[in-house]
């Protein structure tokens, strides 16, 4: 996949209406915004247009309206929230694609910016409909897509608008892909990866393509049980995909081929049952007694995994040890989070879990990148092409 793509400043937007595709799907709680991050991230693409003369249309969605007006998931609390920290007003349109919406992008003067109602209040924008498309691109002249997050979905909003019109990255998604690109394309060395999270079945494409490319793999969470079982350990009742054995024994065996370390807890903190407040002890293997599971890395794991990343070029992180919204079983994700805080590598850490943990423990200021997109970065580390880049004009 080509990493290298044009931005909003290899483009010429002065007096130019410009169709912008933000991520403003923040977190509502009876009508509040909860975690305004994301409209945070999309200031800086916004605020470069206005001050180059555009003519701004933002859009986004919001939740999973299901392809009808709900005005539980209008973004009229976006509109006011970004009125705000713009110190101007961003008008909000009643609909999409609709006359309104029509009537203020023809009406809109350089500088101003307007905001588009819930693009998914339309069910053909998640079938990347090119009616729907080609509707959405005649109110513009430049689309530019800043929402990475949806960057691994070919909608209209992400993809398909860039059929009618010249297409281009704004900051943040120039941000993701030259990080991302730049370390799996052509990392400092020595490389790390370290993998956490439920499953083997959802990092399986991310382990075989870091395999070729990073020197050393360190598994944690509750993907590491498959692995134990896989090497004939026992693991009570953790959470373990048993058709998944022989890749889990595949994966091992071509890491050893290809000379790349690969390193699984040695020890676990376990619990009786799946709960917040269940008892819970350590034991020192990796060999779980029936009717216990594991819910964290254990010390010796958490130790031997800091020791790991000592001196590493690049660490990549995507997955959280173990159950970390939990405080009893939060250790591991946190040493891990201080570790590679403090290993003085390029660190990137994969959106999702481990992205919500790294802030949540408050190391999120000592990353070199924090990605915005869960799925999305899961896709870019398996090396996939994202439709949401694909279709921006290449440099």
């Amino acid at each position: 996949m080509d990493y290298n793509k044009k931005s909003v400043e290899d483009i010429d937007v002065r007096g130019k209406k410009v169709l912008v595709r933000c991520d403003f799907n923040v977190p509502l709680k009876d009508g509040v915004i909860t975690d305004e991050n994301r409209i945070v991230g999309a200031l800086p693409t916004i605020e470069y247009l206005i001050k180059n003369h555009a003519k701004v249309i933002l859009c986004s969605h919001l939740g999973r309206p299901k392809g009808e007006f709900n005005m539980k998931y209008s973004l009229a609390p976006v509109a006011k929230r970004l009125s705000e920290k713009l110190n101007k007003e961003v008008v909000l349109a009643a609909d999409v694609i609709g006359e309104d919406a029509q009537a203020k992008a023809a009406a809109l003067k350089e500088g101003d910016v307007m905001l588009l109602e819930n693009v998914r209040f339309h069910a053909e924008e998640e079938k990347n409909d090119p009616e729907f498309s080609k509707k959405l691109a005649s109110l513009a002249e430049i689309y530019v897509n800043d929402a990475f997050g949806t960057a691994h979905r070919a909608h209209s909003s992400t993809a398909g608008v860039a059929d009618y019109l010249p297409a281009v990255c704004g900051y943040l998604i120039q941000k993701e892909i030259s990080i991302m690109g730049k370390a799996l394309a052509d990392p400092v060395r020595p490389f790390v990866a370290i993998l956490g999270g439920a499953k083997v079945s959802d990092k399986i494409g991310v382990i075989n393509n870091l395999i070729d490319k990073v020197d050393m793999l360190i598994i944690g969470g509750g993907m590491a049980y498959t692995f134990f079982r896989a090497m004939g350990s026992t693991t009570g009742t953790s959470i373990c995909e048993e058709d998944k054995l022989d890749l889990a024994r595949n994966l091992i065996e071509k890491a050893h081929e290809k000379g790349v370390a690969f390193i699984l807890p040695v020890d676990n903190i376990i619990g009786r049952e799946y709960k917040e407040d269940t008892t819970f002890m350590r034991i020192y293997s990796d060999s779980i007694p029936d009717g216990w599971m594991g819910l964290d890395i254990g010390e010796k794991t958490q130790e031997l995994f800091s020791k790991s990343l000592i001196g590493a070029g690049t660490i990549v992180w995507n997955g959280p040890m173990g159950v970390s919204e939990w405080e009893n079983f939060a250790g591991g994700t946190r040493t891990v989070a201080k570790a590679v805080a403090e290993s003085g590598a390029v660190s990137i850490i994969g959106g999702g879990d481990s992205a919500a943990a790294v802030e949540k423990l408050g190391f999120a200021d000592k990353m070199t990148h924090i990605s915005t997109g869960g799925g999305a970065s899961l896709e870019f580390l398996e090396g996939k092409e994202l439709p949401g880049i694909a279709c921006l004009l290449d440099k």
